[in-house]
């Protein structure tokens, strides 16, 4: 039997832009992941472009063989997932795909499966809501990345359904499925880059890094009001290396979202609160800059505040590299990083629910203030303990010891949990799972509606707007004086074959012309009988098109 998987990415290629978002760099790698290690032998990549199956396979396999067929096609072709059985996508919002299923096929034919990567956008929790009231079935899944993700929908999911309840009555309707499945690094890879020959001599040297000195480092956006406020971190630097009696260094690898002024807020920070730190500012767009702080750093450090973030793939790869951890009690932090044993969690203070955090949504929500002044205005009223950040950091820098075994613990678990291999084989289980309940699913009667009501046919959707419709029965004639020279001349005029591609060719039109003239077309059925079945649809549009540029007249008159 066949093995195949589809997967909807809308832009098509498969690549990263200057400052990439945390979202599409894991995305990247885990589609990535499930061609290389999926066992798949075809996969097929539905977009909303034309793109090159060599073009895809060439993202999908940049530096291997490749191992399975890729092919390339439209998202509205479905054949792919019918075939397949699932169609996975990157993102949470499965509503649209889920109309397209019931019209193109049936709500049987195949399952769909996103992914959350965050809940902290409003506009995004909205879309995932519409599982609610979209035709998603039990079949179907959004994966959560962690815990605080599935506790996180669930909660929604309750309110939402609690008000659609109170709202409209009846019965709770299908949802979809929340399955834990994290997100996944390259192990060998990032542990190969961490123990490059001479890489970490090099590197503490270039930082004038000297004896035990240790180095701290932060690799991720440097951005205070998406990602994290780096006081806290400064700070609890700046105190490790009092309580420790050794000179750290700190290393920031990341971008700056506001470029140079973000660059000297971060500064002018590190100045007050980290006096005695060293800290440098590194290119995180740059992969070998990256993969030299993975070799040449001592301890991991991301003190996260911020609702943005729900999984943090950096931790992860920082006990790929074999480094302790130091990091937030936060979201998806608290999953990856198990406190005492790759290294330590900090507790978290989060503000008080009430008017203010009302007001800050309120606010967002009605377009007074920006999705970066809502999460940042949260994360600014979330504490990160910072003395216990500085204990933590300082009982690492007092004991290599302890710094080799969180380490050594750390490439252990991301081995065993997080390598993507394994993280792949959850994913196929996860398909296979939703497989096992859609084909185990009562057969129903066909759905009432096939389309979704908001977004239907607009001639059908404004069929009242007209004074007559285009049904089967509507007499046609040509009008006075048309000949095909009159078809010939819309061949010269731009407006005349604008938005084309929606009806039939020039030669069908000719076609029309012909059949009512010879008297062998006096409703639109009889034009449309001949043409073949599958032109049928296009030539009704061509009858309107020549009706509208005054060639065919529908209302018997002579005028």
């Amino acid at each position: 039997m066949t093995s195949r998987l589809a997967i909807y990415h809308p832009p098509g290629r498969m690549g990263l832009r200057e400052n990439p978002f945390g979202k599409d760099v894991a995305n990247l790698q885990l589609y990535r992941a499930l061609a290389q290690h999926g066992g798949f032998d075809q996969v097929d990549l539905l977009s909303n472009i034309n793109v090159s199956a060599e073009d895809l396979t060439g993202d999908l396999f940049p530096d291997r063989a490749p191992t399975t067929q890729v092919i390339s096609s439209s998202v509205l072709a479905v054949e792919g997932a019918v075939k397949a059985g699932t169609l996975f996508r990157g993102q949470p919002d499965l509503e649209h795909l889920a109309w397209i299923r019931r019209r193109s096929a049936n709500d049987r034919s195949y399952s769909l499966i996103g992914l959350i990567h965050t809940l902290a956008p409003p506009a995004l929790r909205q879309s995932v809501a519409t599982a609610l009231t979209a035709p998603i079935q039990p079949w179907d899944a959004l994966i959560c990345t962690s815990p605080s993700v599935r506790e996180g929908v669930s909660d929604m999911f309750a309110a939402y359904g609690d008000f659609l309840g109170e709202r409209f009555g009846g019965q709770a309707r299908p949802q979809p499925h929340l399955p834990i499945i994290p997100l996944g690094v390259d192990a060998a890879g990032i542990r190969e880059k961490a123990a490059r020959p001479g890489a970490r001599a090099r590197v503490r040297s270039d930082l004038g890094i000297e004896g035990e000195e240790v180095l701290v480092i932060w690799v991720g956006r440097l951005s205070f009001f998406e990602k994290a406020f780096p006081q806290p971190m400064f700070r609890a630097v700046e105190e490790a290396a009092q309580l420790s009696g050794v000179r750290l260094h700190f290393a920031l690898a990341g971008w700056f979202p506001n470029g140079e002024a973000d660059r000297a807020r971060y500064e002018q920070a590190a100045r007050t609160y980290a006096p005695s730190v060293q800290v440098d500012f590194q290119d995180g767009n740059d992969p070998d800059v990256v993969a030299d702080l993975w070799a040449a750093g001592d301890i991991f450090l991301s003190l996260v505040d911020n609702i943005q973030e729900t999984f943090g793939i950096t931790p992860v790869e920082a006990m790929a590299a074999g480094l302790p951890v130091v990091v937030s009690d936060w979201d998806g932090y608290r999953f990856t990083v198990r406190d005492n044993l790759e290294g330590f969690l900090i507790p978290t203070l989060g503000g008080a629910p009430g008017p203010i955090g009302e007001g800050i949504a309120i606010r967002h929500t009605m377009g007074l203030d920006s999705y970066q002044s809502y999460v940042g205005g949260v994360a600014q009223h979330t504490a990160v303990h910072v003395g216990r950040a500085a204990e933590a950091i300082a009982s690492l820098v007092r004991s290599p010891d302890l710094r080799k075994r969180m380490g050594a613990a750390g490439r252990t678990r991301v081995r065993e949990v997080f390598d993507w291999p394994v993280v792949v084989r959850q994913l196929k289980a996860l398909f296979a799972d939703m497989a096992k309940l859609r084909t185990a699913a009562p057969e129903t009667p066909p759905p009432a509606a096939r389309l979704n009501p908001l977004r239907g046919d607009p001639f059908a959707d404004f069929a009242h707007f007209a004074t007559h419709g285009l049904d089967l029965d509507l007499p046609l004639q040509v009008r006075p004086g048309v000949t095909s020279a009159d078809l010939d001349r819309t061949q010269t005029v731009d407006l005349d074959g604008a938005f084309s591609g929606w009806r039939g060719n020039l030669d069908e039109a000719r076609g029309v012309l012909d059949r009512i003239t010879r008297g062998e077309g006096a409703t639109v059925k009889d034009v449309l009988l001949g043409f073949p079945p599958e032109r049928r649809r296009s030539v009704q549009m061509t009858l309107v098109w020549m009706a509208k540029l005054g060639l065919l007249d529908w209302l018997g008159s002579s005028t």
